[in-house]
């Protein structure tokens, strides 16, 4: 390498000569990313630790086979909630309580929301019985607690139990919106530890997260034409703000102005839901990023 420094003898840094320019750069953006990553690791292992405290192990009888079996779930008041996305999934400090929705017999196959899991009628045990237990092979013993793998699967689990025995379309909506929430979650946890080649896995979970949210929004919209309110849990006011959300989040702009009009103008919305919908209408609008 030429001296490209040359010069600087006569201040005294003639040893200066040869350095390269951009090394010292180079090696300290390096180590930035290393202390990065080591922080998100110490962080993800503390929300670990946390979200420990916040679960118990409760006792289930399944109403499909009979066996009794332990289910995680989230300590009553433990959960402070932080913030909401715009589609309402929650965000606690804590824990994520949307991870342990789901209660999953691990011998059947059977399979709900935990709100739900002991309403079955008989017709709908034997079409489970008939056309999941059948052909079960069990469920995976989670860890101390349930990773985003093991949420998504059992809610997968729910949403097949919820097709086979014929549950209503907004049962089948809200499992596919909180599966747009966990694949959503899933993608940030890889992101926040920034793994070099998670770029690829992060764009399918993407593509999926879409997927769900498009299968939300066909539920939810064909369960406001033809079942009574509530929808799953949602009065009427929340679940037309939802999919006027879920609108905004396909890329159905008018669509979404359309249903946040809805709330906007009804004398009867409080004013909390109206000031989302409000946020929904200029996001669509473009006045916002």
């Amino acid at each position: 390498m030429s001296d490209m420094l040359s010069g600087l003898e006569s201040l005294g840094l003639g040893g200066m000569g040869k350095m390269d320019i951009f090394e010292d750069a180079a090696k300290i953006a390096q180590q930035e990313k290393e202390a990065a990553r080591k922080n998100a690791l110490d962080a993800a292992q503390q929300a670990l630790l946390d979200e420990k405290s916040c679960i118990l192990e409760k006792s289930q009888k399944c109403r499909i086979c009979d066996y009794a079996f332990k289910t995680k779930s989230v300590k009553t008041g433990k959960a402070k909630l932080v913030s909401q996305d715009i589609d309402l999934r929650p965000r606690y400090k804590e824990i994520d309580t949307v991870k342990y929705g789901v209660i999953a017999c691990p011998v059947c196959g059977y399979a709900a929301l935990a709100k739900n899991f002991d309403i079955l009628t008989s017709g709908q045990a034997a079409l489970i019985k008939e056309k999941i237990s059948s052909f079960f092979t069990g469920l995976p013993e989670p860890g101390e607690t349930y990773t985003y793998d093991d949420a998504i699967q059992r809610h997968k689990l729910a949403l097949v139990n919820a097709v086979v025995k014929r549950g209503k379309t907004s049962e089948r909506a809200y499992l596919c919106l909180l599966l747009a929430w966990l694949t959503r979650s899933k993608r940030e946890e890889i992101e926040a530890l920034q793994p070099d080649d998670a770029a690829a896995q992060c764009s399918q979970l993407k593509a999926e997260e879409d997927d769900f949210l498009n299968k939300a929004l066909e539920g939810f919209n064909q369960a406001y034409t033809k079942e009574n309110f509530p929808l799953y849990v949602l009065d009427e006011q929340t679940s037309t703000y939802l999919i006027a959300a879920l609108n905004l989040e396909v890329g159905n702009k008018d669509e979404a102005m359309k249903w946040a009009g809805k709330i906007i103008f009804n004398q009867n919305a409080p004013d909390r839901i109206k000031e989302k919908a409000r946020h929904i209408k200029e996001l669509a609008e473009g006045k916002q990023d």
